[in-house]
């Protein structure tokens, strides 16, 4: 996008232009950048959008059309979740998430970037199997996908989460989409023997900072 063509970013009670973020409340991936705005202290207007009816501005700011998308006041726009983790991360960091307790950073990059690729293939074929084509299994692809939960619990044995005993941006980045899972087979998820990984899945989905990115915020924008 030319400097020409950037739509402004609204300003705050400050004075002071924010970051605009669209969302869409039950996408992981928007879940993520909720969770890492909401972490580092970070105000931003909230447009929750409509899938169906994507707003014309976030389209002109990212033509792929997927959330979440950060528009900051400079005009810069942050099309990835973990980019947008990584920048506000960045910035103010108060819970250490982009130091692993135990583990090296490469590691925890690792883990997400397994996540986000076999996992999420296994997983979008086992919750939307109809969109990939009568021929799809989803019983197999959710067998396909176990295989990761059952590494996350490994991890998950001699610690409460993912990198040592707090959690780290791993844990943030990965819980959303074990939650789909999860929520897509309640009844199955429950029943497999992985205690940990589901003691970590409950502890996060109860936790203060997943209860206040689920909640609707006072500045947020319906588009």
């Amino acid at each position: 996008m030319t400097e020409d063509q950037a739509i402004p970013a609204p300003a705050g009670v400050s004075g002071r232009p924010l970051p605009v973020l669209y969302s869409f409340r039950r996408c992981p991936y928007a879940m993520r950048a909720r969770l890492a705005l909401t972490a580092s202290r970070q105000d931003c207007v909230l447009h929750e959008v409509v899938l169906r009816d994507k707003p014309a501005e976030m389209i002109a700011l990212s033509p792929k059309g997927t959330v979440p998308v950060l528009h900051l006041p400079d005009g810069q726009v942050l099309e990835q979740s973990l980019d947008i983790m990584r920048w506000t991360l960045a910035r103010h960091d108060p819970d250490g998430w982009l130091s692993p307790e135990t583990g090296s950073v490469a590691e925890m990059e690792a883990l997400i970037a397994a996540c986000d690729g076999t996992f999420k293939h296994h997983l979008d074929r086992y919750k939307y199997a109809v969109r990939y084509g009568p021929e799809t299994d989803p019983l197999h692809h959710r067998g396909e996908g176990a295989v990761f939960l059952r590494r996350l619990n490994e991890h998950l044995t001699d610690q409460a989460h993912l990198f040592g005993s707090r959690p780290s941006l791993a844990d943030y980045a990965i819980f959303p989409f074990v939650r789909q899972l999860a929520n897509t087979g309640r009844e199955w998820f429950d029943a497999q023997p992985l205690a940990e990984l589901q003691t970590w899945l409950s502890g996060h989905l109860n936790s203060e900072i997943f209860q206040e990115i689920m909640r609707r915020k006072a500045n947020e924008k319906r588009d």
